[in-house]
């Protein structure tokens, strides 16, 4: 099998941000600036990487009557991992993204994966699989949290590009973050077309 056309499919072809619309609330919510959508991506790559790997380890142990209930532990496992290491070594981040990180578990982008993949892969397949998908969802994330930053706050990734007189409070409000996404989803398709 092709990895990297497995990895390249993630991050074009079924992109969870732009191309499946998958993931909304994490996506809208967290990239009110560039860091915050960065961390938010690689925290949700990290999740889908590691419960991909195990559930194509598992699938064949696991009854299909319970094999919902047992993806769903496997992800809320290292979503709880990775929500200790980021309170610990990360707290700014952390405080930052608050509720959204346990959240993880319930993304509809990492059970979907799990479904629609890793059960039916193997392991190596089922990592770059996470890989390409979790690539597609932080550079999703990260560009939407770019684009706000720069026209909300007049900087991009803590760093002043324009003088405050010239930010647009709304891109880093809730509206602006449909603005944005619908822009950029707009953008995507015309490139696909093109």
């Amino acid at each position: 099998m092709n990895y990297l056309k497995i990895i390249l499919n993630g991050i074009i072809k079924e992109n969870p941000t732009f191309v499946l619309m998958l993931g909304m609330c994490p996506t809208l919510a967290t990239t009110t600036s560039a860091i915050n959508g960065l961390s938010m991506g690689l925290a949700t790559m990290f999740v889908l990487i590691c419960s991909n790997i195990v559930i194509s380890l598992i699938k064949n142990l696991t009854p299909d009557m319970v094999r919902i209930p047992v993806f769903i532990v496997v992800i809320a496992s290292f979503v709880t991992l990775l929500q200790m290491v980021m309170q610990a070594y990360l707290p700014g981040i952390y405080a930052s993204l608050g509720l959204f990180i346990p959240l993880i578990v319930v993304n509809c982008i990492i059970l979907g994966r799990a479904e629609a993949f890793a059960a039916k892969n193997g392991p190596v397949e089922s990592l770059m699989d996470g890989v390409g998908i979790g690539l597609g969802f932080t550079i999703g994330l990260t560009l939407l949290g770019i684009c706000r930053e720069v026209l909300g706050a007049g900087s991009v990734f803590g760093f002043v590009l324009l003088p405050e007189t010239y930010n647009i409070l709304l891109f880093v409000l809730p509206p602006g973050a449909f603005i944005t996404l619908g822009f950029l989803v707009a953008i995507v398709n015309k490139l696909k077309k093109a």
